[in-house]
């Protein structure tokens, strides 16, 4: 696994791990706590240093797993967590980015984490009610303290970005991206460019779509976000079948997975970007680490520029309410 370079000099591995559907959102977890801790130890077997993790996932109970999981490796990996949930009888009910909230969740995630400093300490959502100066103030505060390395922003706006960025250099922007999720492209990926700073895509694999094993007759457990998502009715799923069949397609031709694919696709966009596919499974995590090593030539990577719109993607990526958090 080569390492990439986000913003601000922050060097994570290609392929990093993004350890939400560990605790949450993808109904009950085959695997117990034990068993988790050591399939997040065992990614650093397969090179992957960059763990993600958030208060509100759980919630608290993620951040907690992954301190426990990392504390003996925390000299070779970098934790990145979130903040900008009010959080109320173990759910969250909304948002809240005050500097004092910030205050208290960032010196309650390092507890949880069991470090004293948080590499990327990101803003989940863009709070309207407060002022993004004021957050990134905050951050920048934090940092002086030495309690945080870096500050990042998830799902803003390219105005919102640069606002930010104004006040403390923002070294990554989180944000849904993959080949059927492109909404990056028009606006965000150019002003990330230009200022320097690193994108993480989660959902890079479409949780799950784009790996091959979701199709019109799969059926999703209690608990699992997928079945509030219109991408993912039963006939959405169908519909959307003709794009991963393509991206199979050239899986089997490189002797690739499709998931390997669609991780080399991004991290054939630009040099700073690090995508953050999700897994409770050592092997997946050895499959997704090897895609770092997947070369598409560059009329492959053209080819898949022109996948979704060649063949169409139906529903959208949230429902209304999730889609009315982003691009703030």
């Amino acid at each position: 696994m080569h390492m990439r370079t986000l913003g601000q000099g922050l060097q994570v591995s290609a392929v990093g791990l993004g350890c939400m559907g560990m605790s949450q959102s993808y109904g009950p977890n085959p695997g117990d706590r034990a068993e988790m801790i050591g399939v997040l130890r065992s990614a650093l077997d397969h090179g992957v240093t960059f763990f993600d993790t958030a208060e509100v996932y759980g919630p608290y109970v993620n951040e907690e797993l992954v301190g426990e999981a990392l504390e003996p490796l925390r000299d070779e990996v970098v934790i990145a967590t979130k903040f900008g949930w009010r959080i109320e009888d173990g759910r969250s009910i909304g948002l809240d980015s005050r500097p004092e909230q910030i205050r208290r969740v960032a010196e309650e995630s390092l507890r949880r984490l069991r470090t004293d400093v948080l590499d990327l300490f990101y803003q989940h959502r863009v709070d309207p009610e407060v002022p993004i100066e004021d957050v990134a103030g905050t951050v920048s505060e934090l940092i002086a303290e030495g309690k945080v390395r870096h500050f990042g922003l998830s799902e803003a706006s390219a105005s919102t970005i640069r606002r930010a960025h104004a006040v403390q250099p923002v070294t990554a922007l989180q944000s849904e991206y993959s080949l059927w999720t492109r909404d990056p492209e028009a606006d965000i990926l150019p002003v990330l460019g230009e200022l320097g700073i690193g994108f993480v895509p989660f959902s890079p694999l479409g949780k799950g779509f784009l790996t091959g094993t979701v199709d019109q007759n799969t059926s999703f457990a209690d608990g699992d976000i997928r079945g509030t998502i219109p991408r993912f009715s039963e006939e959405n799923r169908a519909a959307n079948q003709a794009l991963v069949r393509q991206v199979a397609d050239l899986a089997t031709a490189k002797d690739a997975a499709p998931g390997q694919i669609a991780l080399a696709w991004l991290l054939a966009r630009a040099p700073w970007i690090a995508p953050i596919p999700g897994t409770r499974r050592t092997t997946r995590i050895a499959e997704n680490a090897a895609s770092s090593a997947v070369a598409l030539s560059a009329d492959e990577v053209a080819d898949l520029d022109r996948l979704a719109d060649r063949v169409g993607v139906a529903g959208d990526r949230y429902n209304p309410q999730q889609m009315s958090f982003v691009d703030r």
